[in-house]
């Protein structure tokens, strides 16, 4: 079954976080994830939330998600990420 990767993030500091963007691409990549969303825009229908930048990664397995998380290409890249964000919240989500 299909995973997500589901980001929200509110960044703080735009040259840091741009190292980790340039990290992510081919760390997705290598563990067969793709992008679905990467920062579009937002708008809020229901409820007591205001989105940052949101991201959408779509992986074929769990597992798959896991591995992705903890590969070194995206330990890495999280280490660039230190000190860019205010908010950076990231689960996985089964689907179809």
């Amino acid at each position: 079954m299909a995973a997500y990767v589901i980001t929200d993030i509110k960044v703080s500091d735009l040259e840091k976080y741009k190292a980790y963007q340039a990290l992510t691409p081919g760390a997705i990549a290598a563990a067969g994830g793709e992008f679905l969303v990467r920062g579009g825009r937002t708008e809020v229908l229901e409820g007591d939330v205001e989105p940052g930048r949101v991201v959408v990664l779509r992986f074929e397995t769990m597992d798959a998600a896991r591995a992705f998380y903890h590969s070194a290409g995206y330990v890495a890249a999280r280490a660039a990420r230190a000190g860019a964000t205010e908010r950076f919240n990231l689960f996985i989500v089964e689907g179809v």
